[in-house]
């Protein structure tokens, strides 16, 4: 081996290899960009707005509404990015939801204070499940050639996903009226389910949690990377 060649090596060694995709999250929530740099993930963000809107059937399983609307997420930011033709390449889009449900019941963001006291009330000194569904897609397009495309554009792209959920059980401490109208008055419920944020001044309303902190808050990225560790 020339000392050219042990150089190269040398050179090379410690730095990291530039992955064959892109990573997209399909989501504008800070909370979930913080925890995919956390887990060394490297990303851009392209949310779309999506209707969350459930029919009743899923409305009774939250696990399968939260893979849904995580599907939905993930899917219309796929249909985005295809859409445009000069799109080719590979990429990995994730998408994720979360949901708060207490005896069935899913506890969306509180659309005033009263509601959130009504979460906080029925949160308070019980335990609740947090499930958050993620969904990562492969997305595939190879270049066409101009001359080709007027005659078939279809064989190009391939596309697949997968989709899993993870849940967290939370125990609250007992909330007096006092504790919760204090808490309400830091403003962070009102855009958060469960009108509570575990990441915030919201911690100290939890006694324990059994799973991981990282799904309460919006993106289990332990198991994430576990199931796609070609993501690191």
């Amino acid at each position: 081996m020339s000392d050219n060649a042990n150089s190269d090596n040398a050179n090379n060694q410690g730095q990291p290899t530039e992955k064959p995709f892109r990573v997209v999250l399909a989501s504008a929530s800070p909370r979930r960009r913080e925890l995919l740099e956390q887990a060394g993930v490297t990303f851009t963000v392209h949310a779309s707005e999506v209707d969350e809107s459930l029919e009743p059937d899923l409305l009774s399983n939250p696990p399968e509404a939260c893979k849904k609307l995580a599907e939905r997420k993930a899917g219309a930011v796929v249909q985005e990015i295809l859409a445009d033709p000069t799109f080719e390449g590979m990429l990995i889009v994730i998408g994720s939801d979360t949901m708060v449900v207490k005896d069935g019941d899913i506890f969306g963001k509180p659309k005033s204070a009263s509601d959130a006291t009504h979460m906080l009330r029925r949160l308070s000194g019980a335990t609740h499940e947090v499930i958050t569904a993620v969904s990562v897609w492969m997305v595939s397009a190879e270049a066409v050639d101009p001359a080709l495309a007027a005659d078939d554009d279809s064989g190009n792209i391939s596309l697949g996903f997968r989709t899993f959920c993870d849940t967290s059980r939370v125990t609250f401490h007992e909330l007096t009226d006092e504790r919760i109208r204090e808490y309400l008055a830091c403003g962070e419920s009102f855009d958060k389910a469960g009108a509570y944020a575990v990441q915030g001044e919201g911690a100290k309303l939890v006694k324990h949690i059994d799973g991981y902190k990282s799904t309460v808050i919006g993106l289990p990225v332990e198991r994430l990377v576990k199931e796609f560790p070609d993501l690191v």
